[in-house]
């Protein structure tokens, strides 16, 4: 005899909206480092990292920490800096560590490079922050905040140089109707490794133009936040990246839309190129990027994309890229994501080819083709012709 089945109806028990790890966004975050577990392999957030190589800047294993060097460079007028201690009510505010990496760095440091630009300000030259690494086996932690009062424009680069471990929190308070340009540069040492959280606060009609580029270090992470509070902010988060072997380089970021009417656009290009015929601890060159862009319900008229290009020359190379994007309202403006790892193209190949270019050229011409996308965006000729320069060094020791 067949037993009949008894159906019963599914219990369903609503999560509360901010539960945490409901979304990407909702990720748990704290200024005390107690407050996280050790990195593990496995962990979503650091499994591609190699978590061996980071001196301790993740697991409390580090040297004894110090200050690094910071200098900044301020125009005539419109803008102050001043140190601050950690307690001020103008530190933090922008949001808080988001892993163990940067809540050790924020408990073990004691002062914040703070930059102020004046409401309405319109800065006549670049606020410049050059962060300078404590020296060759020697750890450094620090928290800088760069802030926008309502309406002001400012460009400000942050350039990282020097050699040692270093670990950071950045802020941008962005003022409403303020417009910042910032370039963020990882000009280490070989060396050097970098691990770095930072946060973009996006007021009401603001425009933020964030500008990445990594090239020198051994190791460098970098962690960006972008958060709206009011409608009408702009964010645009572009990079490039060039990975040699022996190098690790990674982007975990998120644009987190909780606000209607706002925008956001993400581009970032990497090349690398490994060695083979070296030992295997330093023949190949690895990246990772993760983009996450979360459409919370209440963020209607959103208008987002992102995109991710990865450029392997030679063998020995190995990119992940990891778009992500969660849509939880479909009352916007529009919304996509692309991501690609490959090698040249056979057909610009041939074509340059054709026309009597050798290969080892053609190939080089396609990669400084390829990052022109990225560097033509930005508004600085200095820093173009920076990067433009960086990129032909690479191409000069290249093994193509």
């Amino acid at each position: 005899m067949t037993t009949p089945l008894t159906e019963t109806e599914a219990t369903i028990n609503p999560v509360k909206a901010g539960t945490e790890h409901q979304t990407k966004g909702d990720r748990f975050s704290s200024f005390d480092v107690n407050d996280f577990s050790v990195p593990r392999g496995k962990d979503e957030d650091w499994r591609f990292t190699p978590l061996r190589r980071l001196r301790g800047l993740h697991d409390g294993t580090a040297a004894e920490g110090q200050r690094a060097q910071v200098s900044v460079d301020l125009p005539d007028s419109g803008a102050t800096y001043s140190e601050l201690e950690p307690t001020d009510e103008r530190v933090g505010r922008a949001g808080a560590p988001v892993d163990r990496a940067a809540a050790q760095a924020w408990t073990n440091t004691n002062v914040a490079d703070y930059v102020h630009i004046e409401k309405d300000a319109v800065l006549d030259k670049p606020v410049t922050v050059t962060v300078t690494g404590a020296g060759e086996d020697k750890v450094s932690y620090g928290t800088l905040v760069i802030e926008l009062d309502t309406h002001a424009e400012a460009v400000v680069i942050v350039r990282y140089e020097g050699s040692g471990a270093h670990s950071d929190n950045i802020e941008f308070v962005v003022g409403d109707g303020a417009k910042l340009t910032t370039v963020v540069m990882e000009d280490w040492a070989r060396d050097g490794v970098h691990l770095s959280n930072s946060h973009i606060q996006v007021g009401r009609d603001a425009t933020v133009r964030h500008y990445y580029a990594a090239f020198g270090g051994e190791i460098a992470r970098s962690v960006p936040h972008v958060r709206y509070t009011a409608p009408g902010g702009d964010a645009e988060l572009l990079g490039l990246y060039f990975a040699d072997a022996g190098q690790y380089f990674e982007q975990r970021l998120l644009v987190d839309h909780s606000i209607k009417n706002c925008r956001s656009n993400v581009l970032y290009k990497g090349a690398l190129q490994g060695e083979p015929s070296k030992g295997h601890e330093s023949r190949d060159a690895r990246t990772a990027w993760i983009g996450d862009v979360l459409i919370r319900p209440e963020a209607t008229g959103t208008d987002t994309y992102e995109k991710n290009n990865n450029l392997l020359l030679t063998e020995g190379a190995r990119a992940d890229s990891v778009p992500n994007l969660e849509i939880q309202t479909g009352e916007i403006v529009g919304a996509g994501h692309a991501a690609t790892v490959g090698r040249f193209d056979d057909e610009q190949m041939f074509y340059m080819q054709s026309r009597g270019i050798p290969a080892a050229a053609a190939k080089m011409l396609i990669v400084r083709g390829f990052f022109t996308d990225v560097i033509k965006r930005i508004p600085l000729e200095s820093i173009r012709e920076t990067l433009e320069e960086k990129v032909e060094r690479e191409l000069e020791n290249t093994v193509l």
